[in-house]
């Protein structure tokens, strides 16, 4: 059975940092891109970042680009997200996936998380 599981949200202060992890079971993420997508109260899921199978790449939208780093570790199977400077914007419910081709769409990623909260207070 395959589980993506993220963890580290919580409540931070708007200019704090946050580190979002993503532990994978079932599953060889080293085969796949890995992305982090977001989604507000009362919004549709978002694109935040991904990482392909080597780091070579790595690609943020434009809301983030600056303030967040993904990064993964192939040896111990899990994905990150670090996130500076954060905004009262960026409070979401944030989903790690992963997807067998690189892409930046909702639809292209194959495998998802449950989510985990991330409440920035202004």
């Amino acid at each position: 059975q395959v589980q993506l599981i993220e963890s580290g949200g919580g409540l931070v202060q708007a200019g704090g940092s946050l580190r979002l992890s993503c532990a994978a079971s079932g599953l060889t993420l080293s085969g796949y891109t890995m992305g982090w997508f977001r989604q507000a109260p009362g919004k549709e899921r978002e694109y935040v970042a991904c990482i392909s199978r080597s780091s070579a790449y790595r690609n943020y939208a434009d809301s983030v680009k600056g303030r967040f780093t993904i990064d993964r570790d192939n040896a111990k199977n899990t994905v990150s997200l670090q996130m500076n400077n954060v905004k009262p914007e960026d409070t979401a419910v944030y989903y790690c996936a992963a997807a067998v081709r690189l892409g930046i769409r909702h639809n292209d990623y194959d495998y998802w998380g449950q989510g985990t909260q991330v409440t920035a207070s202004s």
